[in-house]
């Protein structure tokens, strides 16, 4: 499996305890889970780089 999605798996599970946070009235906690969702974005982002890349180098063999 790719790291890139390790990554994405982990960075989910960081996240969880400040979504909880945030939903229990935890106004900070919504900046730290913004900020968690934008890094996922750019690692989704990368991984559907990666995920083309690899699909077009399978076809070009």
């Amino acid at each position: 499996m790719s790291k890139v999605f390790e990554s994405i798996k982990k960075a989910v599970a960081d996240a969880e305890a400040d979504v909880q946070k945030f939903y229990g009235g935890n106004n900070a906690a919504g900046a730290r889970v913004r900020k968690a969702m934008q890094e996922l974005k750019d690692l989704a982002q990368t991984l559907r780089k990666d995920v083309l890349d690899t699909k077009n180098s399978r076809k070009s063999s």
